[in-house]
């Protein structure tokens, strides 16, 4: 969208509040994307570790031995969204 608006086809055929409009969203789409990125890589490094304290321990704490059948140990694959 960047490169559409800022091409020659569109020069001086858009407004500048509506060409603003568009790299204020592509910026945002990019920040987000980054976030994301960022998330998965920290799931990445932490989800082993907490999964071995939990089975270490044998299972969540006043729980199942490894955790309730069919569900992740806490915080696996979990993280908050914020705007």
């Amino acid at each position: 969208m960047k490169s559409t608006v800022e091409g020659e086809n569109l020069a001086g055929k858009i407004r500048v509040e509506d060409k603003q409009k568009i790299f204020d969203k592509c910026y945002e789409t990019a920040e987000k994307a980054e976030y994301e990125h960022q998330c998965k890589e920290l799931e990445k490094v932490c989800n082993p570790i907490i999964t071995k304290l939990y089975q270490s321990d044998g299972g969540m704490p006043g729980g199942m031995p490894e955790g309730m059948p069919g569900h992740a140990a806490p915080g696996a694959g979990f993280y908050e969204e914020v705007d």
